[in-house]
């Protein structure tokens, strides 16, 4: 399946033979009433409980298709333009239409919704942070389905999107999967080589060499942490390939995990590499989890500068810097701080961290034109009568 297909099939859904067995049965037992004693048209209101940016384009285009298929009539009001921030409590969009063609969709509507809105809050949290930054989005295996993958890459675009158009950020420049490239303006999924290829070669040199011989024109990132022998696999691998280095062809990505600290460093040397190159940033840190990040163990601020110094030291100062490893709205932030050289960053972060916080909710707000929503949602019929 190429690429285009499987965002056309994941982009639609539950088919409409398939909707009601995926639907809380209240809707569907309400459909079956509600046909049964006359029908009401209905205006719902859509919000969350935590400001996002609206990624709402997914799950209307869900509901547009249901209402094809029912040969139904929805007026879907979007109250803002998709990449918008909008408010907790606030309304998202209006939704008006029969009550037995509505009543039953709402289950799947949400579902399509509130992820994806927070998603691409946290997306453009961290392209804004670091905006001279290139980002790839590596969240496909954290996901539970694909179809929650296709959720998340999306909503990681317009995170990125709205990043790139405010404050010229870089943003995402693509994806790991083939099936949500396309959000992103490419064909296929972005990668570089896993841990597994490392270990198959047994070397990290030789697993450069294979990659490169089998994709020789592909640009080289290679990981340099699976011996914990960052600097040194770094500098050999540089070395190899000067010529690509030479080019800015090759890429070294730190992945270190947060048990111990990259080669040649420890709390000491780490402080020092930050008073060396960004002294203010040791002054500026505000928690225990921003100190760590800066020059605590795994991929910290000071890991980054002590390889960029190593690279540079050797004359290899066109080779890029790619990490990953837990690069949040939170991690962004401590890089942006300590100026860290970083070139690119993979991260699966940006996918809510709260799965509570990716909670939508609707309401109806208007029965036959008459306003009537349960007792504390009373907010939402002062938008709608005072437009």
């Amino acid at each position: 399946m190429t690429a285009n297909k499987a965002k056309e099939h994941n982009a639609i859904g539950p088919s409409p033979e398939m909707q009601p067995i995926y639907t809380d049965s209240y809707f569907n037992l309400t459909r079956q009433i509600v046909s049964d004693h006359g029908d009401k048209t209905v205006t719902y209101a859509v919000f969350m409980r935590r400001p996002v940016t609206l990624a709402a384009r997914l799950a209307t285009e869900w509901l547009e298709m249901m209402a094809s298929s029912r040969k139904a009539d929805f007026k879907i009001e979007l109250l803002h333009k998709e990449g918008a921030w909008v408010g907790a409590g606030e309304p998202l969009l209006y939704i008006t239409g029969k009550m037995s063609q509505l009543v039953d969709l709402e289950t799947i509507f949400l579902q399509r919704l509130g992820s994806a809105c927070v998603a691409a809050y946290n997306a453009y949290q961290m392209c804004v942070e670091l905006p001279d930054v290139a980002f790839l989005a590596m969240d496909a295996r954290h996901c539970a389905g694909s179809e929650m993958a296709e959720l998340m890459a999306y909503g990681a675009s317009v995170g990125s999107n709205k990043a790139q158009a405010k404050v010229g950020a870089k943003g995402f420049l693509g994806c790991a999967a083939d099936a949500t490239a396309s959000y992103f303006g490419q064909e296929t999924g972005m990668g570089t080589m896993p841990h597994a290829l490392i270990g198959y070669a047994g070397n990290t040199l030789d697993a450069a060499k294979m990659f490169h011989h089998s994709f020789p024109d592909r640009p080289l990132t290679v990981l340099v942490d699976y011996f914990g022998q960052e600097r040194d696999d770094a500098l050999e691998v540089a070395t190899h390939f000067r010529n690509l280095a030479e080019q800015g062809q090759l890429s070294v990505r730190l992945d270190t995990h947060g048990g111990r600290f990259l080669q040649g460093l420890d709390t000491q040397s780490s402080y020092a590499v930050l008073e060396r190159n960004v002294p203010e940033a040791i002054r500026g840190y505000r928690s225990e989890s921003e100190l760590k990040n800066l020059m605590g163990t795994g991929v910290s601020a000071a890991a980054v500068w002590y390889i960029r110094e190593e690279l540079d030291k050797g004359g290899f100062k066109k080779v890029k810097i790619v990490v990953s490893s837990g690069f949040g709205p939170d991690k962004c932030r401590v890089f942006s701080l300590a100026k860290a050289p970083v070139d690119v960053v993979g991260t699966g972060s940006f996918l809510p961290e709260k799965w509570s916080e990716t909670y939508a909710t609707t309401d109806i707000i208007e029965y036959d034109g008459q306003p009537r929503v349960k007792v504390g949602r009373e907010f939402l019929h002062r938008r709608i009568q005072g437009k």
